[in-house]
């Protein structure tokens, strides 16, 4: 199967305190199109940043990321973030919608960045997708987190990603809410071909995708496929 993600020898470095401070530390790893990875590990073993190197949000110290092809390395911001916009979707712990904007038009936002046309259908298209047809015109804070949180998964598919990094989606949502966005994660994942990649804490949701990656101190120390058979 091809691969959609390749990550080769990768290291994040930050100055703290006048000093170099190591965050990531030699990763490497690929993930195959259209496969469910999940990256887990306790809090401040480089999770999230080494999602958003993945995703072309920073740029890595040490090593090479090539996502769908692109080389992220050497590229400016403005050339990562035509690579995001055309290959990316997104989805975040605290939703980030933005509240002056009704669900719909948040789901619209993307759409109309890239020039799409029929932006308002498509978006309406995607909302009946995740549920929430009935809810276009509600603003953020008049709906659950839940169903904010199902918004921006509608987002997140606004431009028919390659790939979706979602970082602790179910994070600041009850068991039931989380079991409902998670079921809708892994189904728009397996009826679009998506490639899926999430950090979590919560092993019941890693142990539902095709693999396990798991970091300590800023280093992968396992890597194992998932066996759904047990």
């Amino acid at each position: 199967m091809a691969t959609i993600l390749s990550v080769e020898g990768v290291g994040k470095t930050y100055p703290s305190a006048g000093k170099p401070l190591a965050v990531l530390q030699q990763i490497d790893f690929e993930v195959e199109t259209a496969s469910t990875v999940a990256i887990v590990g306790p809090s401040g073993s480089g999770k999230t940043t080494l999602l958003g190197l993945c995703a072309g949000l920073d740029r890595a110290s040490t090593g090479s990321i090539v996502l769908n092809g692109v080389l992220l390395d050497m590229l400016s911001e403005d050339e990562r973030a035509r690579v995001r916009n055309q290959y990316v979707g997104f989805v975040f712990q605290n939703f980030q919608l933005l509240p002056t904007l009704t669900a719909l038009e948040n789901v619209m936002v993307p759409l109309e960045l890239r020039g799409a046309p029929n932006s308002r259908r498509v978006a309406l298209e995607l909302l009946d997708k995740v549920g929430l047809a009935d809810r276009g015109h509600h603003y953020p804070l008049q709906l659950s987190g839940g169903e904010q949180q199902r918004v921006s998964i509608a987002r997140a598919f606004s431009n028919a990603p390659r790939i979706l990094f979602a970082d602790e989606p179910t994070g600041n949502l009850d068991a039931e809410t989380s079991e409902n966005v998670e079921k809708l994660l892994f189904d728009l994942n397996h009826d679009a071909g998506t490639t899926l990649v999430l950090v979590t804490h919560d092993l019941e949701l890693a142990s539902k995708t095709q693999r396990i990656i798991r970091m300590k101190g800023g280093r992968v120390i396992s890597d194992a496929a998932v066996d759904h058979t047990l």
